[in-house]
């Protein structure tokens, strides 16, 4: 018995090396994605089914946030070190492009799920593929809040004099957003309502994370940039129902994140692969309750308590093309500096906007129920402000 086990095993390495000669196999191929550390909760659950279903493994690497993702990205654009990046959003869509960092366009099969007016608003050429997206709104307590300020020009009015929280956009991305809110509904008048804001000594923090400890727990003012999604997180998580939330004048500024293949990938079809599957139904059912953000596959049902977040449909959704955020951001983030932290005034940042402009801006914002009203511009004429996915 031991000679035969012997004899067949020898048999075996022989067939075994014959089958190995005739069909080669390949290692299991490793797929590295860059993100931002927020996404984390989401990737924990979608990467396994991904792994699973194409047998390979896929290597995480996260970053503070969208921006030093992008920085990381160039800096290694000369020798590509990722596959796939996630979490590009409408601000560095241009920018990204423009870097050259981008495989040319692709779009996955599941993009016919995904509504026109998303891809419409972000990138209609597909470099990068949106996979979700939300809205910024000013959050509060309604049993400490119950009338809250509904317009930007109220939040610079003497009863919410350091009542509000912001984040600094040259540090969070969440501040980033309010930033370009303003200056979607303003245009270039931006500077004046930013100044106001200062005199009414408006909170500055680092980021949404800070801010969020600050408020949630009381210990800052009662109102808190945050997302039009916070009421519907702490419906589903908690059970409460106490938070509110709204959108300034009825406008919604509307941050898309997007997916793309990196320029340089050695795994194409792999890296074409995922993004398809970030935006299918099984990977997007999960993005709700881990991003809380709205998936872009209309096919997905939402949570029940997601009836709590504000419904941006409902809203006037405003935005600023790529091309103009492309060329403007760096210079809108220096003159938001000089403003909040170097003291300067608006009209130093903006020379060339005249009394009889801003006169002339005032009137039309009144007649058409904008924000820019008389008793803004007064105070912007006589006067020179203080100094949570979120960062």
């Amino acid at each position: 018995m031991r000679k035969l086990g012997g004899t067949l095993f020898v048999l075996g390495v022989v067939l075994v090396s014959l089958f190995a000669a005739s069909s080669p196999v390949s290692a299991e191929e490793t797929l590295t994605v860059y993100s931002y550390d927020s996404i984390e909760p989401w990737m924990k659950e979608i990467i396994p089914i991904f792994e699973q279903k194409y047998n390979v493994k896929v290597r995480l690497v996260l970053f503070g946030d969208a921006g030093e993702v992008l920085s990381r990205l160039i800096m290694e654009k000369d020798n590509p070190q990722a596959d796939v990046v996630v979490g590009i959003d409408n601000s560095y869509l241009q920018k990204a492009i423009n870097a050259g960092i981008l495989v040319p366009p692709y779009k996955p099969e599941n993009a016919k799920y995904i509504p026109d007016w998303i891809i419409k608003d972000f990138d209609p050429e597909f470099y990068l593929t949106p996979y979700d997206y939300g809205a910024i709104a000013i959050v509060y307590k309604k049993n400490e809040l119950p009338n809250p300020p509904k317009t930007f020009e109220e939040l610079t009015k003497p009863e919410w004099k350091g009542k509000l929280i912001v984040e600094n956009p040259l540090t969070s991305s969440t501040g980033m957003a309010f930033l370009l809110w303003t200056i979607a509904v303003y245009g270039d008048k931006w500077p004046y309502y930013w100044e106001a804001l200062k005199k009414n000594d408006v909170i500055v923090v680092k980021g949404w994370s800070a801010g969020w400890e600050m408020w949630d727990k009381g210990q800052a003012p009662p109102l808190f940039v945050s997302y039009a999604t916070d009421p519907a997180y702490d419906a589903c998580n908690y059970n409460d129902t106490s938070i509110g939330a709204v959108f300034l004048n009825n406008t919604a500024y509307v941050q898309i994140e997007g997916a793309g293949i990196v320029k340089g990938t050695k795994h194409l079809e792999l890296a074409k692969a995922f993004i398809n599957f970030l935006i299918s139904k099984e990977a997007q059912e999960k993005l709700p309750l881990n991003q809380w953000m709205y998936p872009v596959n209309s096919e997905v049902e939402l949570p029940e308590c997601f009836s709590y977040a504000l419904d941006v449909s409902k809203a006037k959704v405003v935005s600023i093309p790529a091309e103009e955020l492309a060329e403007n951001t760096d210079k809108w983030l220096k003159e938001w500096r000089a403003i909040m932290v170097e003291g300067k005034s608006a009209s130093e940042i903006s020379p060339t906007t005249t009394s009889q402009e801003k006169s002339q801006t005032a009137t039309s914002s009144e007649k058409s129920g904008g924000i820019c009203g008389p008793a803004l511009i007064v105070g912007l004429a006589i006067v020179p402000l203080l100094l949570r996915r979120r960062e």
